[in-house]
């Protein structure tokens, strides 16, 4: 790393960040730190009753029509006269009178000029002076707002975050049109210098929640973020458990909702997974779509998807526990019926249920890494190993290859893939646990896993919430969704109190219709 320079008043330790009046000094360092590579780009030129200046930028990662235009606005001629008035500070003439592309500021520190550049500002160099002019000219290619891929839904908005932060924040502020939504840019990753924003609603987050998440997050000293996962496992409340502390999204209206519920969220700048916390256990069982749709069919809906975690999590469990340790609990034909099917089977059910199980998620796995155009080949694969031929050859049971279908059916009903892995998780240690010790074996799991759950917090706030600590006003929105109209009161699981969050329209409704009815019988 070369030596920075130094401005002429400073010496010393303090002095190595700063900026030099030398122009030829500053474009060294510049040169040092930055390399020699084709994207560099180092434009001199004069300004300003032939001053010295130059333009420092990186190609690839600006706007050419932006630095064509902040070229052309130092350099034309018509507004060199008005820079007389301001000849003891060109900066100001350059500042008020020439540069006309967006957003510009000063700066002073060596390390500020040159991660300005790397961010895609272009930096306005002037010889005399320790303080540079940073333009903001980035404008590189990116992703387009598109529909999600992982969290589609039937009715609904269909656009999605995208790969840059900037696309990101004005999606939220799009949603939600309010002077309290706050956003808090950090910087976190000491080589890739990642931009962070935290995201909430003055007023209706907890001010106590907001403040630890920026402690956390000022806590945290590594080299790189490159993805928000890096930030959640960083900040979450608990490292070992299966179950995830943060609800992670692509759909800005799932983001907005959240927030005008008591919850932040955090963007990283790079990725368009957005973390929404605090978090409890029921949330990663609602979907968006849930709050476009009748109140009727989002509620049995809903219903169908607590019934699948149960499903995917027990099911092969509850199966080898029975047909091992518990027969008598079958009618005769069905037992009858399995037995006749294991009967050629040479592994015990146990092992029976683990082979098909780790076929799968390897077909699984394998369907998700190979390329889209062969992926078709794997499910045809795929359905024969599992299927017919497995079968034939005596190696399984056709019982197990349903239960295993609709196991795996099961879950990908679930709306988030993170609690999806985690019942993928468990329920390899319910099947052992079931070929161990029968139905007490599952019995035993699942209160571990209550009493486990009921240790959970997500910055403060009850994992099991509003179920346990049971909270009545709370529950509205559980299992089952009740009628807009209903949910006067915004959710106090957040940690704040509960606050009016609509008025009684529905009532007012109706007995503007009452009395539109009675208005017509009396005519």
């Amino acid at each position: 790393m070369s030596e920075s320079p130094k401005s002429g008043n400073e010496s010393g330790s303090d002095a190595v960040k700063a900026l030099s009046n030398d122009l030829d000094a500053n474009i060294k360092w510049l040169s040092g730190e930055l390399g020699t590579e084709p994207d560099i780009v180092i434009r001199r030129f004069q300004v300003l009753r032939n001053k010295r200046a130059a333009l420092v930028y990186i190609s690839d990662i600006s706007n050419d029509a932006s630095i064509n235009t902040l070229m052309m606005s130092m350099l034309d001629e018509g507004l060199k006269p008005v820079a007389d008035e301001y000849e003891e500070e060109p900066l100001q003439a350059l500042m008020l009178r020439s540069i006309t592309v967006g957003a510009i500021r000063q700066l002073n520190s060596l390390d500020h000029v040159l991660l300005a550049i790397l961010e895609g500002c272009s930096v306005i160099l002037l010889d005399g002076f320790a303080t540079v002019i940073a333009a903001d000219t980035g404008g590189s290619e990116k992703r387009g707002v598109e529909e999600p891929s992982s969290q589609t839904v039937v009715r609904g908005p269909k656009e999605g975050f995208t790969e840059s932060v900037r696309t990101n924040t004005a999606l939220i502020r799009a949603k939600i049109k309010s002077a309290d939504l706050r956003m808090e840019y950090k910087r976190i990753g000491k080589r890739t210098q990642t931009t962070v924003v935290v995201v909430y609603i003055r007023g209706i987050a907890e001010e106590k929640t907001i403040q630890e998440v920026n402690r956390r997050l000022d806590l945290i000293d590594t080299d790189s973020i490159l993805e928000s996962g890096y930030i959640e496992e960083f900040i979450q409340d608990k490292t070992f458990t299966p179950f995830p502390l943060f609800q992670n999204t692509e759909r800005p209206d799932a983001v907005a909702a959240g927030l005008l519920e008591g919850q932040f969220a955090i963007i990283v700048d790079g990725t368009p997974f957005v973390l929404l916390a605090p978090v409890t256990f029921i949330k990663f069982f609602q979907s968006s779509e849930d709050y476009y749709q009748r109140y009727d069919i989002a509620s049995f809906l809903r219903l169908i998807r607590l019934s699948s975690f149960l499903i995917s999590m027990l099911l092969p469990s509850l199966y080898i526990a029975i047909t091992t340790f518990h027969q008598e609990m079958l009618p005769t034909s069905l037992l009858i019926s399995l037995a006749a099917q294991r009967e050629g089977v040479p592994f015990p059910a146990l092992i029976e249920a683990m082979l098909m199980e780790l076929t799968f998620e390897i077909l699984r796995e394998a369907g998700v890494r190979m390329p889209r155009i062969i992926g078709s080949a794997i499910s045809i694969v795929g359905a024969l190993v599992l299927g017919q031929s497995a079968v034939q050859a005596g190696l399984v049971s056709a019982a197990m290859v349903i239960v295993v279908s609709f196991t795996a059916i099961a879950s990908f009903v679930i709306p988030s893939v993170n609690m999806g892995s985690a019942a993928r998780l468990i329920r390899f240690a319910m099947m052992f646990l079931a070929g161990t010790f029968g139905l007490f074996g599952i019995m035993a799991g699942l209160m571990i896993i209550l009493a486990h759950m009921s240790g959970l917090r997500s910055f403060g706030v009850s994992y099991l919430t509003p179920l346990s600590p049971l909270v009545p006003g709370n529950l509205k929105d559980v299992f089952v969704r009740v009628p807009w109209w209903a949910m006067k009161k915004r959710p106090s699981m957040y940690g704040g109190e509960p606050t009016t969050r609509q008025g009684s329209g529905k009532q007012s409704a109706e007995n503007q219709g009452n009395n539109s009815q009675e208005g017509k019988r009396d005519r």
